[in-house]
C-alpha cells in the first residue's frame, strides 16, 4: 500500500515513463527472474518503449534503451542525472572518500576526475608508460607459452588476461608486479580485490526491500566490507613502503607512477593546500584495480571467443597482423595504429558485449522533465548500452559479429559522442580510463593473435561454442573460454620477451 501511495503521488506531480504492472512491496522483481536483466529489459522495451519505469522492490528505476533517449539524457540532462546510486555492498565504514565511481557529483568528485584526466590518463604520461604496458603483455605471452605444454594443453584465456591486467595496473599504480610467485602481499591483494569484485556484482535483496537492509540476509555487505578491509591493509603496506623510500630519497630518478602523484598531491586550487588522507589513497588504489581488471578481462575474453566462433574473422585479423610486421619483428604498441581490422574487432566486441551492460547506475540529483516524462529525485537511471548496441533500427544485422561495419568511412567511435555506441558511457560520468583502454585492448589482443594460433579445447566446433553470458561487475562468458595455443612458427618467441 505504501508503494502504491508513493506511486500515486509521483503521478500527481508528473507522468512517469511507462512500464509493466508491478506488485506491492516486490514491484517487478518476480517478473525479472527468468532472464538476465539486460536481455529482459530489452524485450520489455518492445512493449513499453525505449524509456520505461520498473520497480525493483521499492527501488524506482528508469531504464533507457535507445540512442535517441541516451542522447537526450547526456546532452540535455547530464548534470541533474549525474548522481550515483549507492548499493548496500558499497556502503560501510570507509564511506565514499576517494571514490571516483561511487561519490556523488560535486566539488570533491570534480577534483578526483581532474586528477584522473590531467595526471593519470593524460597522453604524455600514457606515452611514458608504453614500455610498462609492453612488458606486462610480454609476460602474459610468456606465461601462455609456458602453460601450453607444446600445444597439447588448453588454457583458461580469461585468467591469463586477468593476471596481465592486474599486473599492468599494479605497475601503473605502484611500479610493482603484484602477481608474482615471490610476492605474497601481491597475491593476497589480488585475492581480496577479486572477492570484492565478485560480491559487488551479485544481486542483493537488501537493495530492493528496505526491511532487509539491517539484516543483510545474503551477507553481501558484511563479506564485502571484510574483503575491502583486507585489501586496504595490503594496499596500506605498499603505500607505507613507498613513503619510507621517499623519506630516504630512494625514489630519485625513478619513473613517477600514480602512487607518487597521490602522495605528492597538494590540493586542487590556489587556496587549498591539504593532502590526501591515507584512507583516500587506499580507496583510489583499490578502485583502480576493481574498475580496471574485470572490465578489460571481459572485453578481451569476449573478443577471442567471437573470433574463435567466427573463424573467417580470425583468419582476417591474423593475416593483417602477420602481413604488416616484418619477419621476426616484435609487436609494438605503435604497430596497432596501422591495424584497422584489429581495432574494428575491438569495437565490434564492445558493441555486442559491453563490459558494463548498464554502465554504472546513475541517479537523479533533483527532479526533472525528460521527453515529457517526470523523473523524480533519487530515481535510479540505468542506460542499457547492451540493448542500444543491438538495436536493429541502428545496426544492420545487429546480432552478427561483423567487424567490417567499423571499417566504413566516418565510422563511430567509443569516446561518448556517438550515442548508438557508448560502451564507456558519455558525459560527466564517462569512464576516464578510455585513453588507457584504447591502448591496452588492441595490444593485448593483437599479441595473443600474432604469436599464437588457436584451437578450441575438447574438440568443440566453432559453431557449437557456448556464447551465453553471466552478470557480475562485468559481463562475462558463462563458460570460461578454453583453447589450445600453438606458437606461430614463423616468429621466434624469444623476440617478444
Amino acid at each position: 500500500m505504501l508503494l502504491q501511495r508513493w506511486h500515486r503521488r509521483l503521478e500527481e506531480r508528473g507522468k512517469l515513463p511507462p512500464g509493466p504492472r508491478w506488485w506491492p512491496v516486490v514491484g517487478n522483481i518476480f517478473q525479472l527472474c527468468w532472464a538476465p536483466p539486460h536481455v529482459l529489459f530489452s524485450k520489455l522495451a518492445r512493449v513499453h518503449g525505449p524509456i520505461m519505469t520498473l520497480w525493483l522492490g521499492s527501488m524506482s528505476t528508469v531504464v533507457i534503451q535507445s540512442n535517441e533517449v541516451a542522447r537526450e539524457m547526456f546532452k540535455n540532462h547530464d548534470m541533474v542525472l549525474a548522481g550515483r546510486k549507492i548499493y548496500e555492498s558499497m556502503k560501510g565504514d570507509y564511506g565514499h572518500e576517494g571514490s571516483l565511481i561511487t561519490s556523488q557529483y560535486g566539488p570533491r568528485w570534480r577534483m578526483l576526475k581532474r586528477l584522473c584526466t590531467t595526471e593519470f590518463f593524460v597522453t604524455s604520461r600514457l606515452d611514458a608508460m608504453r614500455g610498462v604496458r609492453g612488458r606486462c603483455i610480454d609476460r602474459m605471452v610468456q606465461f601462455i607459452e609456458d602453460a601450453s605444454a607444446n600445444g597439447t594443453k588448453s588454457i583458461d584465456l580469461g585468467r591469463f588476461f586477468s593476471l596481465m591486467d592486474f599486473n599492468l595496473i599494479g605497475n601503473l599504480m605502484l611500479s610493482k608486479d603484484l602477481f608474482d610467485p615471490q610476492s605474497e602481499k601481491g597475491a593476497n591483494f589480488f585475492h581480496h580485490a577479486g572477492k570484492v569484485m565478485e560480491l559487488v556484482g551479485k544481486p542483493n535483496i537488501a537493495d530492493f526491500i528496505p526491511m532487509f537492509r539491517w539484516l543483510d540476509p545474503q551477507g553481501i555487505r558484511r563479506k564485502t566490507q571484510f574483503h575491502v578491509e583486507r585489501a586496504f591493509e595490503a594496499a596500506g603496506e605498499f603505500i607505507r613502503e613507498r613513503m619510507e623510500s621517499m623519506e630516504k630519497g630512494d625514489c630519485e630518478g625513478r619513473r613517477k607512477d600514480f602512487l607518487d602523484v597521490l602522495l605528492e598531491f597538494r590540493g586542487d586550487g590556489v587556496k587549498e593546500t591539504r593532502t590526501f588522507s591515507s584512507k583516500t589513497i587506499n580507496a583510489i588504489v583499490l578502485e583502480m584495480f576493481i574498475a580496471g581488471t574485470d572490465t578489460t578481462t571481459s572485453t578481451l575474453e569476449w573478443a577471442m571467443a567471437e573470433l574463435l566462433h567466427n573463424p573467417r574473422a580470425l583468419k582476417i585479423v591474423q593475416a593483417e597482423l602477420r602481413s604488416n610486421l616484418s619477419y621476426g619483428k616484435k609487436l609494438e604498441e605503435e604497430d596497432t595504429e596501422n591495424l584497422p581490422y584489429l581495432k574494428a574487432v575491438i569495437k565490434e566486441t564492445l558493441r555486442l558485449h559491453p563490459a558494463l551492460p548498464f554502465l554504472v547506475p546513475h541517479m537523479a540529483m533533483d527532479s526533472c522533465q525528460m521527453l515529457g516524462y517526470h523523473i523524480p529525485k533519487e530515481k535510479q537511471i540505468l542506460v542499457n548500452v547492451w540493448a542500444i548496441g543491438r538495436d536493429p533500427k541502428t545496426w544492420e544485422d545487429p546480432l552478427v559479429f561483423k567487424p567490417e561495419r567499423f571499417l566504413q568511412p566516418n565510422t563511430v567511435d567509443f569516446k561518448g559522442h556517438h550515442f548508438e555506441f557508448i560502451p564507456f558511457g558519455s558525459g560527466r560520468r564517462m569512464c576516464p580510463a578510455v585513453p588507457l583502454a584504447s591502448r591496452v585492448l588492441p595490444m593485448a589482443l593483437g599479441s595473443v593473435l600474432y604469436y599464437f594460433d588457436w584451437i578450441l579445447a575438447d574438440g568443440i566446433k566453432a559453431e557449437d561454442m557456448d556464447m551465453s553470458e553471466r552478470m557480475g561487475i562485468a559481463l562475462r562468458k558463462s563458460v570460461p573460454l578454453k583453447a589450445i595455443p600453438i606458437p606461430y612458427k614463423l616468429v621466434s618467441m624469444d623476440c617478444c620477451i
